[in-house]
């Protein structure tokens, strides 16, 4: 459940360390989607999250690293979900369908977690650009993996098929959120990504052995 003003603990209530730490970045990931990272402010978050000033900076030395602290946890929400969904199946058309899925299960149900992956406004910040970066690297590794596996490609093409595909998912399923068109449902935009997606990977069979 979303920590709101309404909700939240009343200051000075006391929480274990992990459980504060996990209410904190509730409460940052509210302010940071709603406002940017420039006009998020830490009066802001700790208002959000109903402690003061001090107990956010007990376990945030600052802005930043709260923001990279949190894009962490995005950014480990998304890759794991991309493996999951490659293991989630041996039938190479479902895993297309399956990864296509994935990214579209991210946009649309993670709160707006993924704004702090794919739209961030401080990707001029080499941390935060390492971080957004790693995000297609992995993802697309994970891809190529069973790619290179399957079709008998080199790391290199496989990579090049691998990072297409996931950047197919992921443009294609912000596109899809922006839209919001109620014609156009997302089980529905992401199996037509999933049907374009296999038409093409499909053209590099499975070798044997």
């Amino acid at each position: 459940m979303s920590t709101t003003p309404e909700t939240a603990p009343k200051r000075g209530s006391r929480l274990p360390r992990l459980a504060r730490r996990a209410q904190l970045l509730e409460a940052a990931q509210e302010v940071f989607v709603a406002n940017g990272y420039h006009a998020a402010a830490m009066d802001d978050i700790a208002d959000r999250a109903g402690v003061s000033k001090p107990v956010l900076y007990q376990h945030f030395p600052g802005k930043l690293d709260l923001y990279l602290a949190l894009l962490d946890t995005s950014c480990e929400a998304i890759v794991a979900s991309v493996r999951d969904a490659l293991r989630s199946t041996e039938d190479n058309k479902q895993r297309v369908a399956a990864t296509i899925h994935a990214f579209y299960d991210y946009v649309a149900n993670a709160q707006g977690a993924f704004r702090l992956v794919f739209e961030s406004d401080l990707t001029n910040e080499p941390a935060v650009r390492e971080r957004v970066d790693r995000v297609t690297q992995a993802c697309a590794e994970a891809c190529s993996e069973v790619i290179s596996a399957d079709a008998g490609l080199s790391k290199e093409q496989s990579m090049v098929l691998a990072v297409s595909l996931v950047g197919m998912a992921q443009v294609s399923a912000r596109y899809w959120l922006a839209s919001d068109d109620p014609t156009l449902a997302q089980q529905q935009a992401a199996d037509l990504v999933a049907s374009l997606a296999w038409r093409g990977i499909r053209g590099f069979p499975r070798t044997e052995g």
